[in-house]
């Protein structure tokens, strides 16, 4: 379960807003995190991960305290352990495709799986700047998948891939996500259809 009462003062289109979220995500689900640009959706999952430090307030994952202003608790990102799927991707850009899913695990086997699943395998030697966007989008999936987290935050995973491929690649992402108990969170901006890819819908105002 992931518990999160945060607030932190973010800068919108409009000037200065207040960020509050208050809910609980239960293990092994999968949420669409929806809402306009600049309400502070992107922010909230790096809160989640450690990556921004909210004004105050308390994320607490499973009883483990990964933040309490009250407490000064602020867990490392590192401790986190959680897998982020980045807008702009954040691939190693001297790593081929093979090696960036290997830097997260040594499990060759469980590499291969995440390469069938992305369609990638004909690109195992390829460096992001030799992929297009799409595939480059892709491998952002399967890196965040690489290292069996517990968690899964996901900024605009599917905006670069057709909509064949996406249909694909969302029903065999949500069936390894189920089997490994991972829970996820996805922001988007297109509304999944019921039952799609998530099981519940979290709105942002």
């Amino acid at each position: 379960m992931i518990a999160v009462n945060v607030s932190r003062r973010i800068k919108t289109y409009h000037g200065f807003s207040m960020l509050k979220v208050d809910r609980v995500f239960e293990n092994g689900s999968i949420t669409q995190v929806l809402g306009v640009s600049g309400v502070g959706k992107t922010t909230f999952l790096k809160m989640i991960a450690g990556l921004i430090i909210p004004g105050s307030g308390k994320i607490v994952v499973n009883q483990e305290v990964w933040y309490d202003s009250a407490a000064s608790v602020n867990l490392s990102p590192q401790l986190r352990k959680v897998g982020f799927v980045f807008q702009d991707y954040a691939l190693f850009p001297n790593m081929t495709v093979e090696k960036q899913l290997q830097y997260g695990t040594d499990d060759n086997v469980y590499v291969q799986a995440l390469l069938d699943m992305g369609r990638m395998k004909p690109y195992v030697g390829h460096k992001p700047k030799e992929l297009s966007g799409g595939q480059q989008q892709r491998l952002a999936i399967l890196r965040a998948l690489s290292t069996r987290p517990r968690i899964v935050l996901m900024d605009e995973p599917f905006s670069a891939l057709d909509k064949v491929l996406r249909s694909v690649l969302i029903q065999e992402l949500k069936v390894l996500i189920k089997v490994a108990g991972i829970t996820c969170l996805v922001v988007t901006h297109d509304a999944f259809a019921a039952g799609e890819f998530a099981d519940e819908t979290f709105e942002m105002f």
